[in-house]
């Protein structure tokens, strides 16, 4: 009987078994890779519909909180974006939710994704009763992944060696701030929000190898 690792059985399968270790990271990106082809395929008024009807801006998170939160999660905003947020994924959630598994993770990027558009979206709403902005910012388009992807780069900072950890971190949190101080937009302090949450989350991190759990490799068919 041939083993998982033997020369003679079937050949692993790397890119399968990394898929299988991080499912959620992977549906996600499925989901948005449906909504980005359709963004792609519609007419111009459709895809301008679809955006502001799934946005977590002021109007619909007034009228349809919980389709503003959860569908804002599923969109880019532009599809040729996508092949660099698949990049991100790879970087930053699939080793997390692989690292801390699919719980812990999944409580990581949503807490960052709730909190830091809520937030955010608050400020927004104080800068029009201060009319420092115009009535018409509670209308624009508020999608995006980026929120979760900040909160995983934070958490990351933990499974890190030393010194690598400071190093990384010291990256991090100036790739987050340095656009908030220099143009401070709403977006922005979303990010620097989920950043904040995730490094917030070193408590789900306790217990947890810095190594993480291995990929599980494919047995072949007739191993037992």
């Amino acid at each position: 009987m041939p083993s998982e690792t033997s020369p003679g059985g079937e050949p692993s399968r790397p890119i399968r078994s990394w898929v299988r270790s991080s499912p959620g990271t992977h549906v996600w990106l499925a989901v948005i890779a449906i909504t980005s082809l359709v963004i792609a395929l519609s007419p111009a008024a459709l895809d301008t519909y679809l955006l502001h009807r799934n946005s977590s801006n002021l109007h619909q998170l007034a009228h349809h909180p919980m389709r503003a939160l959860l569908g804002s999660a599923f969109w880019i905003e532009n599809p040729a974006d996508f092949l660099l947020y698949a990049v991100l994924f790879e970087v930053f959630h699939a080793p997390v939710e692989r690292w801390l598994g699919t719980p812990k993770w999944l409580l990581t990027v949503a807490t960052a994704h709730i909190a830091a558009t809520l937030i955010s979206q608050q400020v927004v709403l104080a800068a029009i009763q201060l009319h420092d902005v115009p009535r018409s910012m509670a209308h624009v388009v508020d999608i995006g992944v980026s929120y979760g992807l900040a909160a995983s780069a934070g958490i990351l900072t933990y499974r890190l060696p030393y010194p690598w950890r400071l190093f990384y971190l010291a990256a991090v949190v100036a790739f987050f701030l340095v656009p908030l101080a220099a143009d401070r937009t709403y977006t922005d302090l979303g990010h620097a929000i989920s950043l904040a949450i995730g490094l917030a989350c070193h408590p789900l991190t306790r217990g947890v190898p810095t190594g993480g759990k291995p990929v599980a490799l494919e047995r072949p068919p007739d191993a037992h």
